[in-house]
């Protein structure tokens, strides 16, 4: 009896090895899955960022042609009065080619001389009209001024246009190789950083685009979200959490609030085209409905992660700050609401981010127009980071593919920036209970 009792003890002991050890085998494999996960998330993250650096890092940089000018006053100003109207209208453009062809004395027929002037970017002449109107004592003196290349130009040189191909495959002839190397030689051609992606508007020459404009634009719209979603978010949540009776209508107000963060973002900019634009007529492409439409769309985002900040607040506080005579308006604005902040502030940043990467609702609103002035009030037209890299992957110029890739760059770095502002808030400013 004893010996039967040893094996079937012996037996269940032998079962039980066997259930732990395949447990431990479904841990392990469990664990494996989901380290396979993440590393299968970094990987295309990292091929993601690599292939767009790759592509966008380009555009940080350009390539730019060094020219004596000679500025002509029988060109800039026949009658010597420096009039300002007289020196704003002057043919700035053969200055620039008129230097170009002393480089070249050869080329001589009109066909071979319109390709060598497409060698400089067009935004020579503004450049050199610039100048006049900033200093006009140049007039009558010989100066070497750095122009751009044209798109062409520096996309050849940045090795985006294959030499190797036929000239009728080539946006660039053989001539213009030919002359392009010539100045690379002479040292008249050098790599230069490329301000002007950050400190110019839109334009229809990728060598004289950027996205000071769209950033310009975004922040305004940003601003103007964060001035209409705080407050009422807040506000909203502070009543649901702590006001409002429970009833049907307060949680069907819940259920429609959580329903409307999942609402497609286009829905936004279409309500918005339809009260703010067709019915109360504000300025199409402005800032202003931009972040009333981001405003709307960032609303729920706002209210959810507020109401779950007020919940964490530990009821002991409220409990203690009622229990020595505060009221409630006191117990919850100088008690709870402060302690909640850090969590707030924490959803709302998000919000932002979220609201700054959004493209649809904008497109909707006419923010998609091309606009080259630099926007100066939240009325102004203007365009954003997101929609500013849609307009730029439409173009057919070769150059605005690098461009894209750049502005997404930038786009990339404000989210990641927002992104990690709301983990430093939420860190340094949320208490542990």
């Amino acid at each position: 009896m004893t010996d039967v009792s040893h094996q079937t003890s012996a037996h269940k002991g032998t079962k039980a090895r066997k259930r732990i050890k395949a447990r431990y085998r479904a841990e392990w494999r469990f664990k494996y899955y989901g380290m396979s996960a993440i590393g299968l998330a970094l990987a295309s993250l990292a091929f993601l960022l690599i292939n767009i650096s790759a592509q966008g890092f380009s555009s940080f940089f350009q390539y730019q042609v060094t020219l004596d000018i000679v500025f002509d006053e029988s060109i800039i100003d026949p009658e010597g009065v420096r009039n300002p109207d007289t020196l704003g209208s002057a043919n700035y453009t053969k200055l620039a080619r008129n230097a170009l062809s002393n480089l070249f004395p050869e080329v001589s027929g009109r066909r071979d001389k319109r390709q060598l002037n497409k060698l400089l970017s067009g935004g020579a002449r503004f450049q050199l009209r610039a100048m006049v109107l900033d200093d006009p004592s140049l007039i009558g003196q010989r100066r070497s001024v750095t122009f751009p290349l044209s798109d062409d130009g520096d996309s050849l040189l940045k090795g985006f246009i294959d030499r190797n191909i036929p000239d009728s495959d080539r946006r660039v002839s053989g001539l213009q190789i030919g002359w392009i190397d010539h100045l690379v030689e002479q040292g008249l051609i050098n790599r230069h950083f490329n301000k002007t992606f950050f400190t110019a508007g839109d334009s229809r020459e990728p060598e004289l685009a950027g996205i000071l404009g769209a950033i310009i634009g975004s922040g305004y719209t940003l601003l103007v979200t964060l001035l209409a979603a705080f407050p009422l978010g807040v506000a909203t949540a502070i009543y649901l959490e702590e006001f409002a009776p429970k009833n049907r209508w307060t949680d069907l107000v819940e259920v429609n609030v959580n329903n409307l963060a999942a609402v497609p973002s286009i829905v936004f900019g279409l309500l918005g085209l339809a009260v703010f634009l067709n019915f109360f007529h504000l300025p199409r492409s402005a800032p202003l409905v931009g972040g009333l439409v981001l405003a709307l769309m960032t609303l729920p985002t706002i209210i959810i992660t507020s109401r779950a900040a007020l919940k964490a607040v530990p009821p002991s506080i409220k409990e203690g700050a009622l229990g020595v005579g505060a009221s409630k308006n006191q117990t919850i604005f100088h008690h709870v609401l402060p302690l909640a902040m850090p969590g707030i502030m924490t959803g709302t940043i998000i919000g932002l981010a979220r609201a700054l990467g959004e493209t649809a609702p904008l497109l909707m609103i006419g923010m998609v127009a091309f606009i080259v002035d630099i926007p100066s009030s939240p009325l102004s037209p203007s365009t954003a980071l997101p929609v500013q890299v849609f307009i730029w992957a439409d173009s057919p110029e070769r150059a605005f593919v690098a461009m894209t890739s750049a502005a997404v760059i930038v786009l990339l770095g404000f989210l990641i920036v927002m992104n990690l502002t709301a983990v430093i808030v939420r860190s340094r400013f949320e208490r542990r209970w």
